[in-house]
């Protein structure tokens, strides 16, 4: 008589399988595939083997992006948030150093015990004599990385690694009208590269950093410059890593990305941070209301803020390698700027590089 009722279900509603669960299993499987396929390609170029460009089908981006990366980046900043015990510290960070290559004898504080969660790891600070800013050259490099392509803008597409581009106008946006930008604008029938060239004679440059998740988290300003302009992008959050940019067209497209818009002492300058997987927080120091991997935030959607107000009619000034924001962990930062036409890149595609270090000059 004291004996509990025992609930039970119909096995059919038990292993009942829904949708979303099926989306989630196939496109995680299929992204972890996409995975082990980027690191036979990266073996095979660390060969000095060339690996013929193979874009990804309509069906395989949409299966990719099927998986919830939003809502699992979301997850790991929360997670990275979380405190760990004095004792757990040094081989939870240790086992990151290792895996990643981390080089702490740059660190501001190289006592692992110092950092209370991965997020502060992340974000640390480097020694002021880490990174000498080069003051010859007029471009630097806003921040650690590898050189995934640069160069002239051409046709109104940008290369995000070679043989695979990118359209212009869909990465920045719709033209910011004449009111919010201070100097002249190109006339409208142009268009939308010349349209962003302010001054006759000169051409539109590109330049495409990828942070690695052991690279150094901030970045900085990459010139003397005055921000006028943000314009975020809610989007995809697919990895960035060169395996899946040379697959995906139009990735950084896809994924959710912060456009500083511009101008420096030879026209229009833009710097863009670009989201990626576990990396669903970009924060720009100066930008307090930009809060970005929001639920709030529907994708294909974008939201502008202007800079430039009564109080302040020129935006907010940057001086070369002056502090502008950072990521969570690795991702990339893409530099598309108007130059003359004698300006050149003092870079090699693939080639490692440090913020500091220079990007090119006239």
């Amino acid at each position: 008589t004291d004996r509990k009722k025992l609930h039970t279900a119909p096995v059919g509603q038990v292993f009942r399988l829904r949708p979303f669960h099926v989306l989630v299993a196939t496109g995680g499987g299929y992204a972890g595939y996409r995975k082990y396929e980027d690191y036979k390609l990266e073996q095979l170029e660390k060969r000095g083997i060339e690996v013929p460009v193979k874009l990804a089908s309509e069906w395989e981006v949409a299966l990719y992006k099927s998986v919830p990366t939003r809502l699992l980046s979301r997850a790991w900043g929360r997670l990275n948030q979380v405190e760990l015990p004095t004792w757990l510290r040094k081989p939870v960070y240790s086992l990151y150093i290792w895996t990643f290559g981390v080089n702490m004898k740059e660190a501001a504080v190289e006592d692992l015990h110092h950092y209370r969660n991965l997020s502060e790891f992340f974000r640390r600070k480097l020694k002021p004599q880490a990174r000498p800013v080069c003051c010859v050259h007029s471009v630097i490099s806003p921040s650690d990385g590898k050189i995934l392509n640069f160069g002239q803008v051409k046709n109104c597409e940008v290369e995000q690694v070679k043989g695979v581009t990118y359209s212009l106008e869909s990465f920045l946006g719709p033209r910011i009208s004449t009111e919010e930008m201070h100097f002249r604008q190109a006339p409208t029938g142009n268009s939308f590269q010349q349209q962003l060239v302010t001054k006759e004679g000169n051409e539109l440059y590109h330049c495409v950093i990828y942070l690695a998740p052991g690279d150094y988290h901030c970045f900085h300003s990459p010139t003397d410059w005055t921000v006028s302009h943000r314009r975020h992008f809610p989007g995809s959050l697919m990895s960035v890593n060169p395996g899946v940019a040379r697959w995906i067209k139009e990735l950084f497209c896809h994924n959710e990305r912060v456009v500083l818009t511009g101008d420096w002492k030879h026209g229009f300058f833009s710097l863009t941070a670009v989201g990626a997987t576990n990396v669903g927080s970009i924060r720009i120091y100066f930008d307090q209301d930009l809060h970005t991997n929001s639920p709030s935030y529907s994708k294909g959607s974008y939201n502008d803020f202007s800079f430039i107000s009564n109080n302040n009619k020129e935006g907010i000034p940057m001086r070369k390698g002056e502090h502008l924001g950072e990521f969570n962990l690795g991702s990339t930062i893409v530099l598309i700027f108007e130059a003359p036409k004698d300006f050149k890149f003092n870079l090699k595609a693939g080639q490692k590089i440090r913020f500091g270090e220079a990007l090119g000059s006239l």
